[in-house]
């Protein structure tokens, strides 16, 4: 009998697929478990429109993190934090407070997970910080750490 996955399932296949399976299986576990439907031409046909949707759902937030990149890599933000008189900062510049500062300064919500700082930030100056929009998008964010 051939089914239509609506969950993955160990060792049988991933969401969406259609596979081959004993009838047994599929009466007694597969269909009873909700783990997928049988692949009538109503199924086949819902699970290419789902497949359609899911495609342009994906391109617009690609579309989406690619704007939204090319807002952050336009602008700068300036982080203002205690130093010393050599130009060392007490502490370091985190990702949380980078992107409570791109909140701040640009109005944009950027999860702090989504930033990498190649280096500890612990002095005064400029700095790329990479922000990993989407899959396929990464942004370079300029950070200015300044003296307060």
């Amino acid at each position: 009998m051939k089914v239509i996955l609506i969950e993955d399932v160990k060792s049988l296949g991933k969401k969406g697929e259609i596979v081959n399976v004993n009838d047994g299986y599929a009466r007694n576990y597969v269909l009873p478990k909700k783990l997928g439907v049988e692949a009538n031409s109503k199924n086949l046909n819902d699970l290419k429109l789902q497949k359609k949707n899911d495609e342009k759902v994906a391109k617009e937030k690609l579309e989406d993190a690619k704007a939204l990149a090319e807002k952050i890599e336009a602008k700068e933000i300036v982080v203002k934090l205690e130093a010393g008189t050599s130009g060392k900062v007490f502490g370091s510049v985190s990702t949380k407070e980078i992107a409570a500062e791109v909140k701040k300064q640009l109005g944009l919500e950027v999860d702090k997970k989504k930033i990498s700082i190649p280096d500890a930030i612990k002095s005064l100056g400029n700095y790329n910080v990479k922000v990993k929009l989407h899959r396929d998008v990464t942004a370079n964010l300029s950070v200015k750490v300044e003296a307060k």
